[in-house]
C-alpha cells in the first residue's frame, strides 16, 4: 500500500473495490483488472503510481477530481484501440463514470519503486 501519497482509504483496491480486483503484487509492481460498467461512476479513489494499461475494452468516460470538476472528457480525443498500450501518470482523487455504452475495461500494471 501507497505510505507517501494520498491517504490509504482513497485507494483503488480499497476505495473502488467493485471495480479494482487485485491480480498479483509483489515489491515492484502490482496488477489490477479495472472494470466500469456503462453509466457506473466509480466511488472517489486514487492510483498513487504510474502504470501501463493494456486496453481490453474501451467506452466513452468522464473523469472528475474531488470536487466534481470535470478533468478528463474522453469524447474529446480519439479513444485507444483494444489491444492498444498506453502510459499513465499517478492519477489524484477522481470517480470516473462510464457515459457510453460498452464497458471500459484495460490491465494496469503499476510501478511501485520509482527512483
Amino acid at each position: 500500500m501507497p505510505n507517501e501519497c494520498w491517504p490509504s482509504e482513497l485507494d483503488g483496491l480499497i476505495a473502488a473495490p467493485e471495480n479494482h480486483k487485485l491480480l498479483f503484487e509483489n515489491d515492484s509492481v502490482r496488477i489490477l483488472d479495472t472494470i466500469i460498467h456503462p453509466g457506473q461512476t466509480t466511488p472517489l479513489h486514487t492510483h498513487c503510481w504510474p502504470a501501463a494499461l493494456y486496453v481490453l475494452s474501451v467506452g466513452d468516460f468522464v473523469r472528475r477530481d474531488e470536487t466534481g470538476s470535470v478533468t478528463l472528457d474522453s469524447r474529446s480525443f480519439p479513444p485507444p484501440s483494444v489491444g492498444s498500450a498506453l502510459w499513465i501518470s499517478p492519477i489524484p482523487p477522481h470517480t470516473l463514470e462510464n457515459t457510453g455504452t460498452t464497458e471500459i475495461r484495460f490491465i494496469a500494471v503499476e510501478i511501485k519503486n520509482q527512483p
